[in-house]
């Protein structure tokens, strides 16, 4: 198992013991490693597990949870509508990839400031960014830490699940 996959499992348990039977929480396992640019396998295979996930349980807010490439998934998800919210972990965004996100999607994104595989100034700007363009987001920096979510890792769980919690009942109200 990589450790990536470790990560998220971490962060899915989290949200199962926090979120409680009423809300389905799922993982997606990636097809294949990597971007793959001109296919795009990670947003197909994220896009095929929203569709299951719809299949299943019907119409209600879907918040996207998304690690590193995962958070550049995200976006991509959330750009072509039916995401309420995403919740980006020390996102991979080299391309300005937040500006995929609607206004009418919610952005919490943390990052680690001390973060050397994904850039967390630029996950800041992009963030902000966002803002500006009328998106409600924020973004939480995690001073000295890096990008595989250890340190302070609680709280990492904790801010995804208050986050993931807020979005659902909210959206689930309306």
């Amino acid at each position: 198992m990589q450790l990536a996959n470790l990560r998220i499992d971490l962060i899915v348990q989290s949200l199962r013991r926090r979120v409680g039977a009423g809300v389905e929480v799922r993982q997606v396992r990636y097809r294949l490693r990597g971007w793959n640019e001109g296919a795009l396998d990670a947003v197909r295979d994220g896009r095929a597990a929203l569709h299951a996930l719809s299949e299943t349980v019907g119409d209600g807010p879907v918040v996207v949870v998304g690690h590193s490439m995962g958070g550049r998934v995200a976006a991509h998800l959330a750009a072509e509508g039916g995401v309420a919210a995403v919740a980006a972990l020390a996102p991979w965004w080299p391309t300005n990839d937040a500006d995929l996100i609607p206004p009418s999607c919610r952005l919490l994104t943390m990052h680690g400031t001390a973060d050397t595989w994904t850039d967390p100034v630029a996950s800041r700007r992009q963030t902000e960014r966002a803002a500006a363009r009328g998106v409600d987001a924020t973004w939480v920096g995690f001073p000295g830490a890096g990008h595989f979510l250890l340190k302070d890792y609680a709280r990492w769980h904790r801010l995804t699940a208050d986050f993931v919690i807020a979005q659902w009942s909210e959206r689930s109200q309306t």
